[in-house]
């Protein structure tokens, strides 16, 4: 993605910065995230910015660099930028909002077979 070398006026560089936070916030499910990425980003974008959380999430996993690598089809150059920047708050908000959703499905799929297995 190419970018204007000029310097936008940082009050109005502020403004529409959180204008697009708010946007995002605003998406009510990932359906809809998907739709408005998908239009808003090249294929290649949206795929580097799952692969650079995916990637924050295996490395808090533990998963070996080669297996990452193996995986997610990405370099170990990528793999050490994400894992430089993984102790800044946003890295670790997007790791911990994954763990949080990784966590509700396993308890979401033990009370369905807890539920079927009280109704046979």
């Amino acid at each position: 993605m190419r970018t204007s070398e000029k310097i936008l006026n940082p009050s109005l560089k502020k403004e529409i910065l959180r204008t697009f936070c708010q946007t995002i916030a605003d998406l009510k499910d990932a359906e809809e995230a998907d739709v408005f990425f998908n239009d808003f980003l090249t294929d290649t974008e949206y795929e580097a910015f799952a692969k650079r959380l995916a990637i924050a999430y295996w490395l808090k996993k533990g998963r070996s660099y080669n297996n990452i690598k193996d995986n997610l089809k990405v370099s170990s150059a990528t793999i050490a930028s994400v894992q430089q920047v993984m102790d800044k708050e946003g890295f670790k908000l997007g790791v911990k909002k994954m763990e949080a959703e990784e966590w509700a499905n396993q308890w979401s799929e033990k009370i369905k077979n807890f539920v079927k297995k009280r109704q046979e």
